[in-house]
């Protein structure tokens, strides 16, 4: 035996090799195995966000609207309390808001709030106050890291400050620091936006910020060192932002709502006014004469759990189709122009055909009453399809399906056979947006004879919003994009800036009972032409527009131009074409009326180019971030690369007195369900149908993704190729078994000869 083992080891040197890389790929395996299992006991659906105190926050009964209860050492303390105050006032083609949010310190601690909210996608935040007692403190606009130095100092050196910060264009943080035992502090912002035009006029107030799915940082093992003896790994993070934009989310079946919510608009239209109508709220309405409107919330105050819509038109039968507004600023005059088109039926022609692709969210965050208006929306529009016309369907969560292996014709059967498809759907999972768009956008046709048109319904609720705007861009080719808005508190930067990509519009229905009206106006602009190769001329001025590349309008949708002039003189004049036929007008400047924060918005406006030119890749990333922070500084607006920051100079907290961190929680959107998001296992999705359609048209099933089984628990996809490297290291271990046994039999019949 003895003799054996030293040929062994001295003749065949590769047993041994075989052995050690087999059992250290074993062991690899093995262990990232059990690090995919602890990833699974901290979240059963990857990518939602949640935190484990979420349970313990508040318990039924414990507290009324707007407090929250924290549990230390087994006792139950009083946290901080946040209110809320928004104040409007719409002045014709644009308003003004002021958003005051109270935060009062109940406790005996010195305290840091940060609360995470929403704010309007186009609105132009410029101005941060913070109140102490009978102190003012006004805020100024820094580049974003000049402004947390700031903040970090004095709060450090117990000097109250305020830090407004922009997360997204309509995610943002405020933090408050050293507000002390039993004080209150009321810090303010304002921001200004332009009223949204078309057949109606309307805003928008977001009061929630729904919890978002971030995709897991895919990690993937490499052999990074060029002998092969090591391994390393590589971390593509699709949201690095993720705790920026993850705040605490209370179980409303285990929690009272938090942050009441008091609105007052003061509607000044500048014409007579029709009806003016809250869709998700009840409220009062005061007509001190019939062009101005002061409407409040009928309850006073409610928890800030859906947005604030409101929508109002001229007593006449249209609403006007020009608006033409100016300001000047330092030795520039801005003007901000608003022209809907007119409507045209291209009834000299037949309607060219069309391919309309269909997508929907079945995810867990449109669990509730959103899966319910989603799947009214999609049976409405797939009944408005016509014979000539050829479609499909695809439904996506964290896996995805596509109904069909190509688009069918829209016959009676195929259109059955997908309202089928569609009720049967339930919300699981998470929220794999980019997969879905990318199967929308792959044109398996190229019919140029046909449109294209991509309708995605989703409440929007990823943090990934960059990767979706990406592959729009790189995938769009003919294909238009329609975004239809789902829920009480859609994504509206994704909606809008999807839209805005791909060449389509932004649609949303926050109720079941807005399904038919919105998708009646969805498909008017699907059916008839668009107002295409838009183009704006000055006469006389040397005027900077934007948007620089004028998008094409649909139908009873305004066109929105703002411009930065050398002088005010002369005339716009606007071309286009609806359907085969040209289309002109031409405005006087002179007729301009005086309008207020023009400037901003223009600003704005010119910040949202360089992002999507960054995006399109017309701008490098350096160029985009130096026009962004040249505009934000010269017009004092909050934006990804500036901040707002006050500081009082007096300091207050006591020297050595401990500071405490509270992060507040935000409401779970109003029809949302909690357990679909954070606390359910997955549930199966109607795999029936798709297994059907597979084997019906003698296609593979697996062509498609496959679903989780009802009871499995699907891991976190990170990438980690475990199961390769235990099998690999398996096999190198049996083979070396194989060749011990070989050397062994010959060395026994080697002694026996």
């Amino acid at each position: 035996m003895d003799s054996y083992d030293t040929t062994d080891s001295d003749e065949h040197p590769m047993l041994g090799r075989l052995i050690t890389l087999g059992l250290f790929l074993l062991v690899q395996g093995i262990a990232v195995m059990l690090v995919a299992f602890v990833a699974l006991l901290v979240s059963f659906e990857p990518g939602w966000s949640a935190t484990t105190e979420q349970a313990s926050l508040l318990q039924p009964g414990d507290a009324r609207s707007g407090t929250l209860l924290l549990k230390e050492d087994g006792a139950t303390t009083e946290a901080i309390r946040l209110g809320t105050d928004v104040d409007i006032t719409v002045s014709g083609s644009t308003l003004r808001a002021r958003i005051t949010q109270v935060f009062r310190n109940p406790t005996k601690d010195w305290v840091e709030a940060t609360y995470v909210y929403p704010l309007a996608t186009n609105g132009a935040v410029d101005t941060l106050k913070m109140v102490v007692g009978d102190r003012i403190i006004v805020g100024d606009i820094k580049e974003r890291q000049q402004a947390r130095v700031i903040y970090e100092e004095a709060r450090r050196a117990g000097r109250k400050a305020a830090l407004t910060e922009q997360e997204r264009p309509n995610i943002f943080t405020n933090s408050v620091a050293n507000i002390g035992p039993g004080e209150t502090v009321l810090v303010q912002i304002e921001y200004q936006e332009p009223v949204q035009s078309g057949n109606e006029y309307s805003l928008r107030v977001p009061l929630a910020v729904a919890p978002r799915y971030n995709p897991a940082p895919i990690v993937q093992s490499v052999d990074f060192r060029q002998d092969g003896s090591g391994w390393g790994a590589t971390n593509s993070n699709p949201v690095p932002d993720r705790d920026r934009i993850a705040p605490q989310v209370l179980d409303p079946a285990k929690s009272a709502p938090v942050n009441p919510t008091s609105i007052t608009v003061r509607l000044k239209a500048g014409f007579a006014l029709g009806e003016v109508k809250s869709h998700h709220h009840n409220v009062k309405t005061d007509s001190p004469d019939n062009t101005t409107r002061v409407i409040t919330l009928a309850a006073g105050a409610v928890p800030a759990d859906r947005d604030f819509e409101l929508t109002w038109k001229p007593a006449a039968e249209k609403a006007p189709s020009v608006g033409l507004f100016r300001e000047r600023v330092g030795d520039a005059d801005y003007l901000l122009a608003f022209v809907t088109p007119p409507s045209a039926e291209q009834a000299t022609q037949k309607p060219l055909p069309r391919e309309v692709v269909f997508v929907i969210d079945n995810s867990g965050s449109m669990g509730g009453t959103s899966i319910v208006q989603a799947k009214a929306s999609l049976t409405y529009a797939l009944g408005r399809l016509q014979p000539n016309d050829r479609f499909n369907v695809i439904r996506f969560d964290d896996t995805m399906d596509v109904l069909f292996p190509a688009s069918v014709p829209a016959d009676a059967a195929h259109v059955g056979e997908a309202t089928s498809f569609v009720s049967a759907l339930q919300a699981r999972g998470g929220t794999e947006m980019v997969p879905a768009m990318r199967a929308a956008l792959t044109d398996r046709i190229g019919d140029t004879n046909m449109v294209r048109q991509v309708v995605f319904l989703t409440d929007g609720a990823i943090g990934n919003e960059q990767q979706l705007f990406e592959t729009i861009t790189a995938m769009r080719g003919r294909s238009r994009v329609f975004m239809v808005g789902i829920g009480s508190a859609p994504n509206t930067y994704l909606m809008t800036r999807a839209a805005e990509l791909g060449r389509g519009a932004f649609t949303h229905i926050g109720s079941v009972e807005q399904v038919e009206e919105r998708m009646r106006g969805l498909f008017a602009k699907l059916e008839n032409p668009a107002v295409t190769g838009l183009s704006a001329k000055f006469s006389d001025a040397k005027a900077d527009v934007t948007p620089a590349i004028i998008p094409d309008v649909y139908r009873d949708e305004p066109l929105v131009l703002a411009a930065k002039l050398d002088k005010l003189a002369g005339s716009l004049e606007i071309k286009g074409r609806i359907g085969d036929r040209p289309w002109s007008v031409t405005l006087p400047l002179q007729n301009a009326a005086e309008g207020k924060g023009l400037s901003k918005l223009w600003a704005r406006r010119k910040i949202g180019d360089a992002e999507v030119a960054r995006t399109l890749r017309e701008m490098t990333p350096e160029d985009s971030d130096r026009a962004i922070l040249a505009l934000a500084l010269d017009h004092q607006i909050v934006t990804r690369l500036t901040s707002l920051v006050a500081v009082d100079k007096t300091p207050s907290r006591p020297e050595g007195a401990p500071l405490r961190l509270s992060e507040l929680p935000i409401n779970l959107p109003a029809g949302w369900d909690f357990a679909k998001v954070f606390g359910e296992r997955p549930q199966q999705a109607p795999t029936h149908l798709r297994e059907r359609h597979a084997d019906a048209r003698n296609q593979p099933a697996t062509r498609r993704p496959t679903p989780a089984a009802p009871d499995a628990i699907r891991l976190p996809k990170t990438a980690t190729s475990a199961e390769l490297k235990m099998i690999g290291g398996l096999i190198l271990i049996v083979l070396a078994l194989i060749l011990f046994v070989f050397n062994r039999r010959q060395t026994l019949l080697t002694d026996a000869a």
